[in-house]
């Protein structure tokens, strides 16, 4: 393979994705003659430049996959999945002494979140995908994710729908929590929540992608032996947390499902596109293919 051959791989500026990608930006294993681009951007960002085929390698929102299935393929590895947690909805902290209402069931929960304008950080995030599959429909406004805390607390939006550290930092900036969505669908499907995965263009000969493949494996597999310095790579992308609590996110979503998605981790996404599908959200199942 000429060594020139040069592919471009999109990531967010994450300490989970930092993690993952540790081994391949600061080549501490083989990368087969390959160069690789790291392009860091937003979620929401990547989910678009992969509507436009654009990237070679990308992480994408699972919700974003239904619209790119055409062009693109899950690698088995890289998944980013909430086992019992997730995105979480919140909103600003009761002041002492004024009461409001408490929601202790979903349907308690629908009820206020209904009377709410909820900050999402996209919409083709699965974050605002399982809040659609909770709720229906809501009233929204569109802010980047790293903006939604002071959307709600300048009054821009009556709630937030969090991703990223928010989940781990959302008390100590003074919000309290609604609803956890990963929690929600692990009760209602026993399954994780499929957040995020890695996807691979179709055009790139099989060999290659084999190869792509096997570098990823080997990239996410070195972090976790190698934990120490993987986090310790990741902490310039790891916003108002402390080292302490970037690992403990790391642990979050990097993780077993990260090493492969296995059965469990490939039937979370086919229920949870055909639950979009069948609840008119997305406008066809798409078809859920594997790089192998």
């Amino acid at each position: 393979m000429p060594s020139e051959q040069v592919f471009t791989l999109g990531h967010s500026p994450d300490p989970d994705d930092a993690f993952m990608f540790y081994a391949m930006a600061e080549n501490k294993i083989d990368l087969r003659g390959y160069r690789f681009e790291h392009r860091l951007e937003d979620i929401q960002t990547l989910n678009e430049r992969a509507l436009r085929g654009e990237l070679h390698i990308s992480a994408i929102s699972i919700h974003a996959f239904a619209y790119v299935s055409d062009r693109y393929a899950l690698l088995p590895c890289g998944a980013s999945m909430g086992d019992g947690y997730g995105p979480m909805i919140i909103r600003k902290r009761p002041t002492p002494n004024v009461q409001r209402p408490t929601s202790n069931s979903d349907e308690e929960s629908r009820a206020l979140l209904r009377e709410l304008t909820i900050a999402v950080p996209g919409l083709m995030t699965s974050a605002y995908l399982a809040l659609q599959l909770y709720l229906g429909e809501f009233k929204h406004v569109v802010v980047p994710f790293d903006q939604i805390f002071d959307a709600v607390k300048t009054g821009k939006a009556d709630a937030g729908l969090i991703i990223h550290e928010g989940q781990l930092t959302y008390e100590r900036a003074g919000f309290t929590k609604i609803i956890d969505l990963g929690e929600w669908w692990k009760r209602e499907t026993g399954l994780p929540l499929p957040l995020g995965g890695n996807v691979l263009r179709k055009d790139i000969p099989a060999p290659v992608q084999r190869d792509l493949l096997a570098i990823m494996r080997e990239s996410i597999d070195y972090g976790l032996a190698h934990r120490e310095e993987a986090v310790r790579h990741s902490m310039p992308y790891a916003r108002d947390m402390d080292a302490k609590l970037a690992g403990k996110f790391i642990g979050m979503y990097v993780n077993d499902f990260t090493r492969d998605y296995g059965e469990a981790g490939r039937n979370a996404i086919r229920e949870f596109l055909k639950r979009a599908r069948d609840g008119g959200y997305i406008d066809k199942m798409p078809a859920v293919e594997f790089v192998e």
